[in-house]
């Protein structure tokens, strides 16, 4: 991934996922822009039941927020397969080619409301990741039913987190 001194480059899509250009994350998100690319992982068990981690207090954008249970941006010439892998990485510790995973799904903003362009991706695993704790502070194993309950209930999720588990998992 590709970093200036003043933050991380990523490459900006038109309507069909094609690179048009890149720019700093600060200004894209200063910008509102969500012509960007990102990947969205779940770690998933037998049980079928999701590993979502809680947010750490000092993260700039949903602060103790649920979360994905891993996300990321895709960095400037970076492929999404790429970004997953480093991202499993560097959150959890995991070399997904160590467990069976596979691509969900792919969304877009304009086609599905969500924040980027997103490649969705399942990992199997049974056991609780070892996350890094800079980035998360707490994590449920839950079935989306637990997870849509626990929103009801006034627990807080970064924004495309219930679109994406509805979308791909069902609310039940």
């Amino acid at each position: 991934m590709f970093k200036t001194d003043t933050g991380e480059i990523l490459d900006l899509v038109d309507r069909d996922d094609k690179v048009i250009g890149q720019k700093k994350r600060s200004e894209i998100y200063a910008e509102n822009l969500s012509n960007f690319r990102v990947i969205n992982v779940f770690v998933v068990n037998k049980e079928e039941k999701i590993w979502i981690p809680r947010r750490s207090p000092d993260k700039r954008m949903f602060p103790l927020c649920l979360d994905m249970s891993v996300g990321g941006h895709v960095g400037t010439g970076e492929t999404y397969e790429e970004a997953f892998r480093r991202e499993t990485m560097e959150e959890l510790g995991v070399n997904i080619d160590d467990y069976a995973w596979k691509e969900i799904g792919k969304l877009t903003p304009h086609q599905d409301g969500i924040s980027a362009f997103s490649r969705v991706y399942q990992i199997s695993m049974e056991k609780t990741p070892n996350y890094n704790e800079q980035d998360f502070t707490e994590y449920f194993w839950l079935t989306p039913r637990e997870f849509f309950r626990k929103l009801k209930a006034g627990d807080k999720a970064k924004e495309d987190l219930p679109k994406i588990i509805e979308r791909f998992y069902g609310t039940n």
